[in-house]
């Protein structure tokens, strides 16, 4: 409850305000609420769910993201077109907080979890546990794998529409479309790999990944030599599949980041693989760019992707022995 108040809040103050320097504070406030709420939820579903069931679990949760974004794209934007912008983020606000209330009334811990409660961190206990995440190689292999995916889904987002329009010659609402259609992969993958890797790889998750990743580096190689005027109806099912793996490796991301450390463990964990993980999102999307300006053209930015895809397989390999090595020690 307290993450959506306290977005919802800060969002609401800042449909009142005119100071653009409080726009930026109040936004910055907001996404402190909406940060905290992938760990706090990331615990819950690690507590509520055995191994074989949280992949599933955690992709309906992800899900949800894409899914809302969708929402206000068709809900909100043309609203907002006859109401104000203002007047419709109020509401949304006001929406959201009482969501918030909401769950907090119904939501229930398991049992074992209540139990559990009564024991307080000491002082300085946290920044402990902080720096011991920050020791964990295991934490810091999956994050470093998921700045990569991270910023090469933010590069496909960014970059999709302007490719396709510019040097694919394709028109500019349809170019949009296929944006449209690789976040919907992406909203499929993200409860798709999650079912996979509960019902195919029995919760083995670095398995589902290693495809993930595959599919990545070969769909963005193929995007990087496409020729202009290539058939719609090639593109349509390349960057379904393309959004499909690289925009729904989420979930089953944020359940290898909770199984790494202890249950106890789960939420800072997972919040300290979201920090790191981030950082693909703000760097490579403007690496991406130079590269296609110093190119003049795209072929290198999207084969940069498929390089990148080559380094996380690396890095999974790396984790996939560290694992064994750990079981084997045990």
């Amino acid at each position: 409850m307290v993450m959506s108040v306290t977005l919802g809040v800060s969002f609401l103050l800042m449909t009142l305000q005119h100071n653009y320097g409080l726009v930026l504070l109040l936004i910055m406030i907001g996404g402190i609420g909406y940060g905290g709420m992938h760990p706090t939820t990331n615990r819950g579903i690690v507590y509520w769910h055995v191994q074989k069931q949280r992949g599933t679990a955690m992709g309906i949760k992800q899900m949800g993201i894409t899914f809302g974004s969708a929402l206000a794209a068709i809900l909100l934007l043309p609203l907002a077109e006859t109401h104000g912008w203002r007047m419709v983020v109020l509401i949304a606000c006001i929406g959201l907080i009482i969501t918030g209330v909401i769950a907090y009334f119904l939501y229930r811990d398991p049992v074992l979890e209540k139990n559990n409660n009564h024991l307080k961190a000491k002082p300085g206990s946290t920044f402990k546990s902080i720096a011991a995440m920050a020791k964990n190689k295991a934490l810091l292999l999956i994050s470093l794998c998921a700045m990569g995916i991270n910023g090469s889904q933010m590069a496909l987002n960014t970059y999709l529409v302007l490719f396709t329009y510019e040097q694919l010659g394709i028109n500019l609402v349809l170019a949009g479309l296929l944006l449209v259609i690789s976040e919907v992969g992406g909203s499929l993958g993200r409860i798709g790999w999650g079912v996979i890797s509960d019902r195919v790889f029995g919760g083995e998750r670095l398995k589902v990944m290693a495809i993930i990743v595959t599919i990545t580096l070969f769909a963005s190689a193929v995007v990087a030599f496409l020729p202009s005027g290539t058939p719609y109806g090639l593109l349509v099912p390349l960057f379904f599949v393309f959004g499909f793996a690289v925009s729904g490796f989420n979930g089953i991301w944020m359940n290898l980041a909770s199984e790494l450390v202890p249950k106890e463990q789960a939420g800072l964990s997972s919040g300290f693989s979201i920090t790191l993980g981030s950082m693909g999102v703000i760097f490579l999307p403007p690496f991406f760019g130079l590269v296609v300006d110093q190119t003049q053209g795209y072929t290198f930015g999207w084969l940069l992707i498929s390089f990148l895809m080559v380094i996380v397989m690396v890095l999974l390999t790396m984790l996939n022995k560290l694992k064994k090595e750990q079981q084997s020690a045990r």
